[in-house]
């Protein structure tokens, strides 16, 4: 089933649910996979691949984390609260997110690929890391991954 087909049989049950939070979560993204396909009409292709797809859910992730992050600063816990509660909607549509283990492992084996060894070499690894692991992991959880074990 492809995300199209996904979310349009999602935004179904949420309304028969009355589920509002999800209905209002699914719907938004198919507005932005809408917004993306339009744009991508004029360079000549009809809909997104599924990289495209899973490049623009792990977009709206990262927004609602940083809304989350900026929120709680902020003090608006309730509103900190609604932007967490789309973050897990929007996470089912994301492929499983790997864990810290597994994240530092294939760390370890590129900066070994490449032979890096001091601050210096960061984006000489970043590179070949974030190709291997986009959408499975947080981009600002892997840099700082890959920035402690260069520090020591």
């Amino acid at each position: 089933m492809s995300l199209k087909d996904r979310i349009a049989e999602d935004i179904k049950v949420a309304m028969k649910a009355k589920d509002q939070v999800r209905l209002e979560t699914v719907r938004s993204i198919k507005k932005v996979i809408l917004e993306e396909e339009t744009s991508a009409r004029g360079a000549g292709k009809d809909s997104l691949t599924e990289t495209q797809e899973m490049e623009l859910l792990a977009r709206l992730a990262k927004q609602r984390r940083d809304s989350i992050e900026q929120y709680t600063q902020a003090g608006r816990q309730e509103l900190a609260d609604q932007e967490a509660a789309e973050l897990a909607i929007i996470e089912e549509y994301l492929p499983k997110q790997l864990s810290d283990g597994e994240i530092i492992h294939i760390i370890d084996e590129i900066i070994a690929e490449v032979g890096a060894s001091s601050p210096k070499d960061l984006g000489k690894v970043m590179s070949p890391i974030m190709e291997q692991l986009k959408g499975k992991a947080d981009g600002k959880k892997i840099q700082e991954m890959v920035k402690k074990k260069l520090n020591s």
